[in-house]
């Protein structure tokens, strides 16, 4: 038996559960990973909720995680036990000491890289790799609009698009968070309390619009970031923080013959080469220090529910991290 974090109805922080659960051993084409630090995202709030649907209930919450090989099972010759490991998106459950995993859908973590950097980083890493280089190839002269840019993911997309050579906008809700913008690589930041983002980026860009709005909030920024696009514009709606934004005509993007996606990481991630290609870039740039992780907040992994609610409570900047309690 290990502990793990359970939800056995949908809800608030209040339903998730420090409980015993039998986990077995790995099958063919599996392995036995224990947990060295587990990385806490915005979506799995989503799916406490159920604004994502769990492929069961009860289930284990947790889309990232980095550990230790204890066991491989039959037919396994490229892994080994004691090998450190990271995964991110499917299977959900990392929010557990340990877990069973297909071999396919972990990735070998350099060992210059701090687990607990890993394990912040890969799922959000592996996101920005799709959206800045494959959903749309930010370049030198772009400019882009981040939102939530002192967030885990806003942080890190500033930083990676700032090295690309584009000039970065981003909004943020204190003068905190904006000092926080700023250090990751904002050129203009935008404390959306106090004035309204799309006069604002209108205002930066002499009314030329920017090329690509990354936008992980939703419902009540996805009009005004349509706002900010120029002609054929890309809007990357890749979250929903403050809800599902309202159903679109198709005719909204003829006036500037803009482009619409909603991209999820497991289509960018779909085959063993794109994961490995996609994991690979990531940690390069964590060694080479254009992706610096801030880990903020720490929590042993017992204490999932204060994780959530200060995380869903906006009480967080840059990225959280569980730490496996010991037995």
């Amino acid at each position: 038996m290990v502990k793990a974090i359970r939800v056995h109805q949908l809800g608030g922080p209040e339903v998730l559960k420090w409980e015993d659960v039998e986990i077995g051993e790995p099958k063919e084409g599996e392995i036995r990973v224990k947990h060295k630090a587990i990385g806490l995202n915005f979506i799995d709030i989503c799916f406490r909720k159920g604004v994502y649907e769990a492929p069961t209930i009860p289930f284990t919450p947790g889309m990232e995680g980095v550990g230790v090989v204890t066991a491989v099972g039959p037919g396994l010759t490229d892994i080994n036990v004691g090998d450190v490991v990271a995964y991110a998106g499917q299977p959900m459950g990392s929010c557990a000491q340990e877990q069973i995993l297909p071999a396919e859908r972990v990735v070998p973590v350099p060992s210059s890289v701090d687990p607990i950097i890993a394990a912040s980083v890969i799922l959000k890493g592996m996101t920005l790799q799709y959206l800045v280089r494959r959903c749309f190839k930010v370049e030198p002269g772009h400019t882009v609009l981040v939102h939530a840019a002192a967030g885990g993911v806003g942080s890190l997309l500033c930083q990676w698009a700032n090295a690309l050579g584009a000039t970065v906008i981003g909004t943020v809700s204190t003068n905190e968070k904006a000092a926080q913008a700023k250090a990751d690589g904002c050129h203009h930041v935008i404390i959306y309390k106090e004035e309204d983002f799309v006069t604002r980026v209108n205002q930066i860009t002499s009314g030329k619009g920017v090329e690509v709005v990354y936008d992980s909030v939703g419902k009540d920024t996805f009009q005004g970031s349509l706002a900010c696009l120029k002609y054929r514009g890309y809007m990357v709606s890749f979250g929903q923080s403050s809800g599902a934004p309202d159903p679109l005509p198709l005719s909204a993007l003829v006036a500037k013959s803009l482009f619409l996606t909603r991209p999820t990481l497991r289509h960018y991630t779909s085959t063993r080469d794109e994961l490995l290609e996609t994991a690979g870039e990531v940690f390069a740039n964590v060694e080479a220090g254009v992706l610096r992780v801030h880990v903020n907040h720490t929590y042993p992994l017992s204490q999932a529910a204060q994780a959530h609610a200060d995380l869903e409570g906006r009480k967080t900047s840059g990225s959280i991290v569980l730490i496996p309690d010991e037995d």
